[in-house]
């Protein structure tokens, strides 16, 4: 009995802290006429990364807005110092897995410029990717815009870091494309 409601504990409390970089966070309900519809936090080595939103128009499925290129907007709120070389290394390890060389190095000539513009992240920080398609793929650092890209095939691949298989965690991919 005591066990049982020791593991009883354990699991609330683990909800408990998980919830709370959500709460520092504090995505909105709407960003730019999106709806939020999935908030999680990325993990690595029980340390917390950051707090990611995904947020697509009101009667578009998370799944629906990534499979049709349907306007959406992933934006990570930072709970670690990041240092600009690990996230661009991270990126470049997932897309290597999710790209074939060929199309990859079509991207390079995208991706890089786009790279020029990452900064060393501090907790509090907040990059966002929104795409549409007449605006393409706005990259934003702590709500200004720091890169603009109209390449459809780019915001794919790059959105799908996150939102692709095999990118960064298939356990946060769930939870962002799953609506509850």
């Amino acid at each position: 009995m005591r066990l049982t409601f020791t593991l009883l504990l354990l699991l609330l409390s683990n909800a408990l802290w998980a919830s709370e970089p959500l709460q520092q966070a504090a995505f909105p309900s709407e960003r730019e006429q999106l709806q939020l519809k999935s908030q999680t936090v990325l993990t690595y080595l029980w340390v917390d990364l950051y707090a990611v939103a995904f947020y697509t128009d009101a009667g578009v499925s998370p799944r629906d807005a990534v499979s049709q290129m349907r306007d959406q907007r992933l934006e990570l709120y930072y709970l670690r110092a990041i240092d600009r070389s690990d996230v661009i290394k991270a990126a470049w390890t997932t897309l290597e897995r999710q790209q074939p060389a060929d199309r990859l190095q079509a991207l390079r000539a995208e991706i890089e410029p786009m790279e020029a513009n990452f900064k060393d992240i501090q907790p509090g920080d907040r990059y966002a990717l929104n795409y549409s398609a007449e605006g393409g793929l706005v990259l934003e650092l702590n709500g200004k815009q720091v890169y603009r890209n109209h390449n459809a095939e780019f915001a794919r691949a790059y959105l799908g870091l996150w939102l692709a298989q095999d990118g960064l965690s298939e356990e946060l991919r769930e939870r962002l494309l799953t609506t509850p």
